[in-house]
C-alpha cells in the first residue's frame, strides 16, 4: 500500500478487514432489498429501496420481511449492523500507542474515543454473515 498514497494508512491486515467489512455490508444491503422485493407486501421498486440510506430501510423491513417471517430477527440484526457500519463510516483516523493508524469515533456526549479495532471489524463481519444466513433462510434456501 505504500505506493498507493503518501498518506498514513493502517496496517495491511486492518485495511483488509475494513474492505471486507464494507463489502459484506453492501452485499447484505442489496440482499435485504432483494428479500423485501420478493415479499407479497412490497409496494416499492428496487430503485426506491436501493437509494435509501441504510437506516431508512428499517421500516420497509418491518412492513415486509418481519411480517411475512413472523419475527423481527432480520430487522433487529440489520439494525445492529447498520449501527456498527455507521460507526465505521463516520470515523476518523487516529495514531495509536504503537504508532499504527486506526479508525476511531467519539462516544456521544463524552470526549472518549471508541477505537474500531480488528476485533470490532471481525465482529461486524461475523454479524453480517449471520444476517446473510437469516436472509437465505427467509428466501427459502
Amino acid at each position: 500500500m505504500d505506493k498507493l498514497t503518501r498518506q498514513a494508512l493502517p496496517p495491511d491486515n486492518y485495511l483488509l478487514l475494513l474492505g471486507a467489512s464494507m463489502c459484506v455490508f453492501n452485499a447484505n444491503y442489496a440482499f435485504v432489498v432483494e428479500n423485501i422485493l420478493r415479499t407479497s407486501l412490497c409496494t416499492k421498486s428496487w430503485y426506491e429501496l436501493i437509494d435509501l440510506e441504510s437506516g431508512w430501510l428499517k421500516p420497509h423491513i418491518a412492513e415486509t420481511i418481519s411480517k411475512e417471517a413472523g419475527s423481527t430477527d432480520i430487522a433487529d440484526l440489520f439494525e445492529e449492523v447498520v449501527d456498527m457500519r455507521n460507526r465505521i463510516v463516520h470515523s476518523f483516523q487516529t495514531t495509536v500507542e504503537n504508532g499504527d493508524q486506526m479508525l476511531s469515533t467519539k462516544v456521544r456526549r463524552t470526549h472518549e474515543q471508541f477505537r474500531i479495532t480488528e476485533d470490532y471489524l471481525r465482529e461486524f463481519i461475523e454479524k453480517n454473515e449471520r444476517l446473510s444466513g437469516l436472509l437465505h433462510s427467509f428466501r427459502g434456501h
